[in-house]
This record gives structure tokens, sequence and C-alpha cells, in this order.
């Protein structure tokens, strides 16, 4: 959508919105309060700032609030709440207030915990394996802490403190190690290149 760029109006004075808002100019700028908003208008990565800086700016510009929705492609509602919004709290209020997220169920016991596990052997910890998945990391955890993650949610958590999961490299090394020292079979010789078998 290509926005229409708004003009001052020199030595133009606005009369306040009538209420209901629906035929009158809605706010009046003084020049450093315009260049203050075209000056976040163009270095906002925000789309909904840039929206809110070109409403307040057309609303500055003779502009009706019939003639800025369709221009910006909201509805006239948002047109009043913006002006409003500008009103009460000037620039710092057209930026969208970002909702607060649930708070994480990783206490700071948990992740004190969830490291020293990850850093200890799990035998050492009276497990029967010797290397942590994502599964027994959280049922150890579930069972220490009291608080439950699903294997995703603790690779997640993992990862956001500098640890990764990497798949075990299985070899049988030790097998051998054992069979050696008990005497087992003995370890295959490679055989002469000129030997024949009879």
């Amino acid at each position: 959508m290509i926005y229409p760029f708004p003009c001052r109006w020199p030595n133009f004075s606005l009369a306040a919105e009538p209420p209901g808002g629906r035929h009158g100019h809605g706010v009046k700028l003084t020049e450093q309060q315009w260049n203050e908003l075209d000056r976040l208008r163009f270095t906002t990565p925000s789309a909904d700032v840039f929206r809110n800086c070109l409403i307040i700016l057309m609303s500055d510009s003779r502009e009706t609030i019939a003639s800025i929705a369709p221009n910006v492609g909201c509805s006239a509602e948002t047109v009043k709440r913006v002006r409003k919004l500008y009103r009460m709290g000037g620039v710092g209020a057209l930026q969208p207030i970002k909702p607060p997220g649930r708070s994480s169920r990783a206490t700071p016991a948990f992740l004190q915990e969830m490291k020293k596990a990850v850093q200890a052997n799990p035998m050492t910890l009276g497990y029967g394996f010797s290397t942590w998945s994502a599964g027994r990391l959280a049922a150890h955890l579930a069972k220490v802490t009291g608080i439950r993650f699903s294997d995703d949610q603790m690779r997640r958590l993992l990862r956001q403190h500098g640890f990764s999961f990497h798949r075990p490299k299985h070899t049988l090394k030790g097998k051998r190690d054992a069979e050696g020292a008990q005497g087992g079979s003995p370890k295959p010789t490679k055989r002469p290149a000129n030997s024949s078998f009879a």
C-alpha cells in the first residue's frame, strides 16, 4: 500500500475535533512536534508506529477521520484511538504496548539444579546410564524440584543456557578392554600376504 505523504500547511490554524470526530481536524502540531513525528515515522521498524505517526501528521494536514482511515488502511475507530493516545501521551504513546508474557516455570532454583545435573555423570546420581537425554533429565529434575517440562521444553531451556545435546558415540572399546583383561578371545591379527589356505 502506498501511503500519502502529508504536507505541512504553513500558518494554518486547525480547530479542535468536534464531539464524535466525524468532520473536524483533530490535532494541531507545532513545527517541533511535526518534525519529531516525521523523524519517528522514517526511523521506526514498526509498521504500527509508522501508521500511528501518519495518522497524526495527516490529522494536522486538513484531513478528516473519514479520509484518513481508508488512506492508511485502518478503521475510523483506530484513527480516533490514535488521536486520543497522542493527545494524552505525545509521541511516546504511539508506540504499541507489548503485553507481558506468562512468567516462566523455570525458577532460579530449577535452573541451578538443571545446570548441576547436566554437568554431573548420571551414574553418580544413582542412575544406570551414563548420558543424559532430554527425557531423562526432565524426569530427574521433576523428581528433584517438582517442576516437570516436556522433552522439547527441556531442550529449549538447555539451549537458552548454553547447553546442547549431541548424539552419543557408542563404541565397543570398553567391552574389548574388559574381554582382554579377562583373557577373552584374542584380537584378530593380519595374515601374511603370501600365505595360502589348505
